[in-house]
């Protein structure tokens, strides 16, 4: 039996790109510049994924909706100064992009992000071009976990929701991608808080390291051939 898959698409922070470093260092800026103390790396790194709201929510936790939302404009201000300092592909995910090219998959990318963060990002790595789809979070009037983003991109790749894998770090990843009646897949490597139990998430499978893509690959298809076809 064939399974074609067209197009592997992947959520961006915590998925694709090791983001966590730069968005750590705005927070930690914000907390010095409003006289509160640091907090340590590994306890934001688990909120990365859930976008620059949750990580003013983890530095201010006392903060009133107004103040709140000045501090969030001020982290964003922040970030994108300095947006691709020390942020690059996960550890094994150049590989995997080379191979996805080499076989004729689309490649692309559905983030929440606002396109003024994920553009200039994925531009100054060298990615855009290798990109046949990007959906940010201000792309469309609905954001992931919503379905519509996920269509965007399986017509920008030019393949039917079936012939899609979507590859996320985060609950509403999975359920953007179930809703939109594509294959998905639990990035394991990413920014998951150990509260969390990914399990429950109902995807297809989870993946330690980018490279285990392949090791799905097989068990799905029972070889590789398909890719191709």
């Amino acid at each position: 039996m064939k399974y074609p898959l067209r197009s592997v698409l992947f959520d961006l922070d915590g998925t694709l790109l090791d983001t966590a470093p730069d968005m750590h260092a705005a927070l930690d800026r914000l907390l010095r510049e409003e006289r509160r103390p640091p907090l340590p790396f590994p306890a934001v790194r688990s909120h990365v994924s859930h976008g620059s709201r949750a990580l003013v929510e983890l530095g201010f936790p006392d903060a009133d909706s107004v103040t709140r939302e000045r501090l969030k404009q001020r982290y964003l201000e922040i970030y994108a100064e300095n947006l691709c300092r020390d942020t690059a592909l996960f550890s094994g995910m150049a590989e995997v992009l080379d191979e996805l090219e080499r076989l004729g998959l689309r490649i692309g990318v559905v983030t929440n992000k606002p396109a003024w963060l994920t553009e200039p990002l994925l531009e100054a790595l060298g990615l855009s071009a290798r990109l046949a789809s990007i959906v940010s979070g201000d792309t469309l009037p609905e954001r992931k976990p919503a379905p519509e983003p996920m269509w965007l991109a399986a017509r920008q790749s030019g393949a039917e929701p079936g012939e899609v894998v979507y590859i996320g770090d985060a609950e509403r990843d999975i359920a953007a991608g179930r809703a939109a009646g594509m294959h998905t897949l639990i990035a394991g490597w990413g920014y998951i808080d150990p509260a969390e139990d990914p399990a429950s998430w109902q995807a297809d499978g989870s993946l330690a390291a980018p490279a285990d893509f392949w090791v799905w690959v097989d068990a799905l298809a029972a070889g590789r051939e398909w890719l191709a076809s």
